[in-house]
């Protein structure tokens, strides 16, 4: 299990980065959907759009965080 620590460590770290990339991308879009920024759609597209990006981050956020407590489990087994 030792030689995985560094995998999960790693993908745990792009896993949050991602997960901002879709928050930040998801709120700029839907901002830009809700104030008329973009013809030919409608406000209630930006909610939507909102909302689905809003789970995506927490959706990625709690993949990364579930490595991080294997990281820790596998610490903890190591260390007894």
């Amino acid at each position: 299990m030792r030689e995985h620590l560094a995998f999960l460590k790693t993908s745990s770290l792009v896993v949050k980065i991602a997960a901002w990339i879709f928050l930040l991308l998801g709120v700029i879009g839907g901002l830009s959907l809700v104030f008329g920024a973009v013809p030919g759609n409608s406000r209630w597209m930006g909610v939507v759009v909102l909302v689905v990006y809003t789970f995506f981050f927490f959706f990625l956020f709690l993949i990364a965080k579930i490595a991080d407590l294997l990281i820790r489990i596998i610490n903890e087994i190591k260390k007894e």
